[in-house]
Order: structure tokens, then C-alpha cells, then sequence
């Protein structure tokens, strides 16, 4: 068995991704962990940090914490957040920060167990990470293919911002802010949540899968950053990208990402942000 991670920032600023792995006894649990770029004026609870980096990677401390009692995904989920808002009430010392300030993200959390003779997965899912499965017989398949409905309305908005020539990122961003607040409000407050959040106002509304793996398979896990390379950019398409992950390794098709992103803006009239964190894990069990 074999565990590959790579994480980058977009640029020099903070990387508010996170990738983890741990093992137990008949268990590896994979993490990657999406922080949602804030829409807030300044950080509120980690100055230092960011706030969207301490959300990330308190939540990736609280879930091994809860998954090393060998609770169930769901549970370790709920609780690691209950455990997180309750920091952010005590750092935030009294102060009310606004709902669209409240950070999020996207998860993907792979857990491969030993069944038997074999290994079984399970996949709890919230937000828009890829994972694909490579198996000597199948080829590579997209375990959960996920299409974010809010996508369409900001490309839509977007091209509208394009023809009007507001080609400048800052400029297009400050004009998409207000719209892209009320969809943080309505993020951190809708009673099932599809995205990692603080203070769920009822169950999650993950995305789960339970198979068993094939012999001789892989698992690779995306954000969708490192995803770019398929989508917008077109450079692969999941089947290429996993296989020259499993082939070259995650860093050398990191660099490919970052040298694609200075050489051209890679669709950045069309996006809200011209590069992303991007961060991807791989398991290949020999």
C-alpha cells in the first residue's frame, strides 16, 4: 500500500486546503479537505491564519480526533463540528461575526477498510471534490460525479460581467460579492447542508458510497483546483489525469497545473478566481 499527497497554494498567500491520511488497525481513513474562499472583509476568529486555513485544519484535527474512537463517519462529522463551533464561539470572545462570514468547505473523506479477503470503501462526500477509482478491469471511474447547481447561475452572471467589459478579476469579484454572500448565508444556514459548515441545522446532507474495492485498485481524491486540469482547462479528461497521476506522481501533474496557470489564464475570464489551492491524495494498494 502506497500514499501520496501534494497541496498548493494558488499563489503566496495561504493554502486553505488540507490533505490527510491516518491509519488504525484494518483502516486507513483519506481526507481532503476544500476551505471555502471567504467573502468577508477580514478574518474574524484567526487573523493570523485566516480564518477559512484554522476552519480547514481545525477540521481536519477534530475528524481524526473522532475518528481514532472508531466512530462512524457521520457521527466523527457532527461531532468535529459541534467541537469546532463551540472554538469559534470562544474565539470570536463575544463578538458577532456576520453569517456570510462564517467559513465552509468542501470534503471528501475515503475510508478503505479490510472485508475479509479484500477491502471495502466508504465515501462520505460534501461539496464538489473528485474521486476517482482505477481498477485493473474497469479503467477509471468517477465514484461520485457531482455538478454544483449555484455553478451555472455564477457563469451566467459572470459572462454577463464579461460583455459589459468587466474583465479585471478584482473589479468582476467585487461586483459578484453581494450575490456571492447571500449564497454563504444561505450555506451556513439551510436546514440539511450539502457543504462543511460550523453549525449544521440538521443532518448533513452527504453523499455516500459503500463498495467493495476490486484487487489492485487506486483511489485518487481532488479538490476541484488540482481538478482544473480536466475541467475548465481541458488538458485531460478524468480517465488521462488519473492515470498520469498513478504514472508520474501527484507532484510532477501539480506542476503541469502551475505551468499551464502561468502561461495562459486558462479560462480566468470565466472564473471568479484565476488560480486555486489545489491538493489531491492517492492511494495504490500493491
Amino acid at each position: 500500500m502506497r500514499v501520496q499527497t501534494v497541496s498548493s497554494g494558488a499563489d503566496s498567500g495561504a493554502n486553505e486546503d488540507v490533505v490527510a491520511f491516518h491509519e488504525a488497525a484494518g483502516r486507513l481513513d483519506l481526507l481532503v479537505i476544500d476551505g471555502g474562499t471567504s467573502v468577508a472583509e477580514r478574518d474574524y476568529i484567526d487573523p493570523e491564519r485566516g480564518d477559512v486555513v484554522w476552519f480547514a485544519q481545525g477540521f481536519a484535527d477534530q475528524l481524526a480526533r473522532y475518528a481514532h474512537m472508531g466512530l462512524p463517519q457521520h457521527e466523527c462529522v457532527h461531532r468535529a463540528a459541534a467541537s469546532l463551533h463551540e472554538e469559534f464561539l470562544e474565539r470570536a470572545g463575544g463578538a458577532e461575526v456576520p453569517l456570510h462570514a462564517w467559513p465552509i468547505g468542501a470534503m471528501t473523506w475515503a475510508r478503505i477498510e479490510d472485508a475479509g479477503q479484500g477491502r471495502r470503501l466508504r465515501l462520505y462526500s460534501l461539496g464538489d471534490c473528485t474521486t476517482l477509482l482505477c481498477t485493473p478491469d474497469a479503467g477509471v471511474v468517477d465514484l461520485d460525479p457531482f455538478v454544483n447547481p449555484q455553478e451555472a447561475v455564477l457563469q451566467a452572471e459572470i459572462a454577463r460581467l464579461v460583455a459589459e467589459g468587466v474583465t479585471d478579476a478584482a473589479q468582476r469579484r467585487a461586483r459578484l460579492l453581494p450575490m456571492l454572500r447571500a449564497r454563504r448565508e444561505a450555506q451556513n444556514s439551510g436546514p440539511s447542508p450539502s457543504i462543511l459548515c460550523l453549525k449544521p441545522a440538521g443532518p448533513f446532507a452527504a453523499r455516500t458510497i459503500d463498495i467493495a474495492l476490486p484487487p489492485g485498485s487506486s483511489l485518487l481524491v481532488t479538490t476541484d483546483g488540482f481538478y482544473r486540469l480536466v475541467s475548465p482547462y481541458g488538458l485531460y479528461t478524468s480517465e488521462e489525469l488519473a492515470l498520469r497521476c498513478l504514472g508520474l506522481g501527484l507532484g510532477a501533474v501539480l506542476d503541469e497545473l502551475r505551468a499551464y496557470e502561468r502561461a495562459s489564464f486558462g479560462g480566468a475570464a470565466l472564473a471568479v478566481k484565476r488560480a486555486d489551492d489545489a491538493s489531491a491524495i492517492l492511494w495504490q494498494h500493491h
